[in-house]
Order: C-alpha cells, then structure tokens, then sequence
C-alpha cells in the first residue's frame, strides 16, 4: 500500500480566492433516446490558453443525480482551478450501476459515459481528446462505474479509480434494486459474475491503467474493497490503494477525493 502526500499547495485550498466556473449542459443519448443533464466545471484562470485540459469524470452514487458531487463537494470548483482540469459530472441514473444492462434494453449507461459524453465533452471544450487525457472515477455506485468502464474501455479511459465503490455486486443481491438491472441470481448469476469489477479486472486490458481504489475501514464496502486489493496484488496488477478509518458517507469521499483529483493530477503531468 503507497500512500499519496497531499502538497502544501492544497493546504491553501480554503484562502483561494480563484473557483472555477460551471456549466449545466443536457447531454443527448443516442442509446436511449433521450437527454440528461451534466455538470462541467472548469478552470477560470487557465495557465496557459494554447494547450488544452485533461477531463476528470466524477460519478455519483445510487440514488444520486449530475449535481450531487457539486452541491456536496463546492470545493471541486477550487480544485479544478489548482489541478487545471475539466471535473464533468454526468447523471447516471437513479440506479443504472453505469451498465448497459443485459435484462432492461432500456439502460445504456456504460454506452452513453463511456463513449457518448466524452464525445460530447471533447466536441464542446478544449480539452486532450485521447486516453491520456482522460480519467473516470466516483463513489459507491459510482465508484463500481468507474472501475467498470475504466477496465473495459482503457482506450477512452488512461487512469481510473473508486471511492467506496461497490466492486463486487454478488453479495448483496438483494440491495440496491440490482436484479433490475442484472436478472434475478438464480436465472442469471452468469450476469452476476461478468458484470462485478472484481472478475472484471481478470481481463486486463491491453493499454496501462494508472488505478486508484480508497475506502473506509467501516464500510459496508470495506471486505470487498480489500478483497480486491489482495486480488489485483495476485494479478500483478499496479494499483494505489487507500484504506483508513471512515464509513459510507459524505466525510469520507468529501476527503478522498482531494486524494483522487491529486493522483489524475499526476498521471496527466506525467503523460
């Protein structure tokens, strides 16, 4: 386990007088027939006009909508000043599991974040218009959604993480109207299976992920968070991976992502 260092810089978070600025734009899907709002947040002060931004997607959790993280976290509109990037907050639904599911037609949200609002994103703003470019995480919900479309769409995808996510979706079966989405289990635990991150990820995709993975010790997500961490360590598959003392709600991710936003912050300088 590697711990990530937050700079000095981000300690002067709270005195900067810069915040970026926000768009709300509706956001076509030609999957499903119809529009969804998203939350663009970018940079006021650019540091330099002729080059263009990195994207960070940013999903919310069950039961959330496009605004949850920026009515919860107003703080990403500093952040995205600091780490000069674009935060996007897509609407995944009220509990798509950012799936194209594989019992309702209906639900194509791994086709619409995955290809259709980058492509929107990239057609609209000036932003780095390939992989490396681009990062995908979120919380719960969200945090499954970002591992899931990192893994299985590293060619729009360079970095991608989860905070609390829901890796593992076969123990809970019962929760979070999932068999809506997958099937019941006794007809359909195939689906179960295939559509988990934590099977996910036995397919590693040809192109390098950087991948960052943090929950709390008292989450209901906690053993399957670690349950993946021991899983990709047998795989060899590189990967930061936080665990500290918090449970499933706003504190935590309010923190965490600092740590993700720092660690894409990274990767794009890198590249």
């Amino acid at each position: 386990m590697r711990k990530l260092i937050i700079p000095v810089f981000f300690f002067f978070l709270v005195n900067s007088s810069r915040a970026a600025t926000v768009d709300t734009v509706s956001i076509y899907s030609d999957a499903m027939k119809k529009a969804f709002k998203c939350v663009v947040i970018k940079p006021t002060v650019i540091q330099d006009e002729s080059i263009p931004l990195p994207v960070v997607y940013l999903l919310h959790g069950h039961s959330g909508w496009y605004a949850n993280w920026l009515l919860r976290v107003p703080e990403l509109m500093q952040y995205a000043d600091l780490c000069q990037l674009f935060i996007v907050c897509p609407d995944g639904g009220y509990n798509s599991w950012y799936l194209d599911s594989p019992v309702d037609p209906s639900v194509k949200f791994e086709t619409y974040i995955s290809k259709e609002v980058p492509a929107y994103i990239d057609a609209h703003y000036f932003t780095i218009k390939k992989r490396e470019g681009r990062a995908i995480t979120g919380l719960s919900m969200g945090g499954h959604g970002g591992l899931f479309l990192g893994f299985r769409h590293a060619d729009q995808f360079g970095a991608c993480g989860s905070m609390s996510g829901g890796v593992d979706l076969r123990p809970f079966p019962r929760n979070w109207q999932l068999s809506e989405k997958l099937g019941d289990t006794a007809r359909f635990a195939e689906n179960w299976n295939n559509y988990s991150v934590i099977n996910i990820i036995e397919k590693k995709p040809a192109d390098s992920l950087s991948i960052i993975i943090d929950c709390g010790t008292e989450d209901f997500f906690f053993d399957v968070n670690h349950a993946l961490h021991q899983k990709m360590l047998k795989l060899k598959i590189a990967h930061d991976y936080i665990e500290r003392p918090g449970r499933h709600d706003w504190a935590y991710w309010r923190n965490a992502v600092k740590y993700q936003l720092l660690f894409f912050h990274d990767y794009f300088k890198r590249k």
